[in-house]
């Protein structure tokens, strides 16, 4: 007599695997994902089921996105999970609302997912832009910079933080200057950080081109000793970016979603991830694994219908890694919003590159 096993619950999994995605995210995002769907399944799965995950690399293509939440939907998904690059979510969110399948994103801060309207099917773990980055002007001004320089290169993410940066920074005082990279070299660009008598250069651009090449550029210049060099979009969290820059890479501020501590079901999984990955894990790994602790919560509670799980996000109390989980409905953000995500400003301390040091910390009040 055979025994039937049986039948998985499917999660569809973005994540970012080739280039030009940035690949240590999805690979953090994966990893994530990945343990904490184990744990549910070595827990006895959702209801005797197990879970499973099915993978597709967006590689931060738009469309290759598009085309595998159109697939995973025939496949029969119960719902969305992942993304790391915000215009690559904002396509996914769009499709996945108008085929009515419930998209848990996890890493993605773009402030309108899904541009034409507010859905009920799409959820976000990581704080919006508009949020973080606010916190991130504030901490430049508190370190007494004004004269704030961008160096920037075509996206709808960028220009969004140009905004968020001009329009907080000029309220209190404060100017931003873009610079293209497309038409100024790392040299060229640092003459005009010098004739505008910038204070500080945000690396809005990819990594590792150009970002690398312009902190090579800025720190070998000693007209810009005394220049802050800022990524607020995170480059500096993965060990590629201490690989590539060795010292020139520490000191330089960024976004972080972790509390100051961890809680204990924190540090237990900060320990996995750490032996998952063969290195200390980043922030993405725990939305990452939060994700699923989320969804996981969801399917034993509501089951897996489709339409039961998007209405069940605003119904979500659950404990991730970084603290209690709860949705809530935030003006100007089209998508169900966890209510207060950890923010951090950290950088890599330059007397321990390992290490990071935590600037400024504030929880987001929605």
């Amino acid at each position: 007599m055979i025994t039937q096993l049986p039948r998985p619950i499917q999660i569809g999994a973005l994540v970012p695997l080739t280039r030009p995605g940035w690949v240590q995210a999805g690979q953090h995002l994966l990893a994530g994902l990945e343990l904490a769907v184990g744990e549910v399944n070595d827990a006895g799965g959702i209801g005797g089921r197990p879970l499973e995950l099915v993978v597709r690399d967006t590689a931060a293509d738009p469309r290759k996105a598009t085309a595998a939440v159109d697939e995973l939907a025939r496949a029969g998904v119960a719902a969305l999970a992942g993304e790391y690059h915000s215009v690559v979510a904002r396509a996914a969110a769009t499709r996945a609302d108008a085929l009515g399948l419930p998209y848990l994103c996890s890493s993605a801060v773009l402030d309108t997912l899904t541009p034409e309207q507010r859905t009920d099917w799409v959820a976000r773990l990581s704080p919006p832009q508009s949020r973080g980055w606010r916190i991130y002007a504030d901490f430049l001004l508190a370190a007494g910079h004004s004269r704030i320089a961008v160096a920037t290169q075509p996206s709808v993410y960028w220009a969004a933080g140009i905004g968020i940066l001009r329009d907080h920074l000029a309220r209190r005082g404060g100017t931003v200057l873009e610079l293209d990279t497309r038409t100024l070299s790392p040299t060229a660009l640092c003459d005009e950080l010098v004739d505008n008598r910038a204070t500080a250069l945000l690396l809005l651009v990819g990594h590792p081109e150009p970002a690398v090449p312009i902190v090579k550029s800025v720190r070998s210049d000693p007209r810009l000793a005394e220049l802050l060099l800022g990524a607020p979009a995170g480059q500096p969290e993965f060990a590629e970016w201490a690989t590539l820059l060795g010292d020139d890479g520490t000191g330089i501020p960024f976004l972080r979603y972790l509390p100051e501590r961890l809680s204990p079901l924190g540090a237990r999984v900060e320990a996995a991830l750490r032996q998952r990955l063969a290195e200390a894990p980043s922030f993405v790994a725990y939305e990452g694994y939060d994700t699923i602790v989320v969804l996981a919560d969801v399917l034993r509670s509501h089951g897996t219908d489709r339409a039961r799980i998007a209405e069940s996000w605003p119904q979500i109390a659950v404990e991730g890694t970084r603290g209690p989980i709860r949705f809530s409905r935030t003006p100007g953000i089209s998508v169900w919003q966890w209510v207060r995500p950890p923010v951090q400003v950290v950088d890599r301390d330059p007397a321990e590159p390992g290490r990071f040091r935590i600037l400024h910390t504030r929880p987001i009040a929605l």
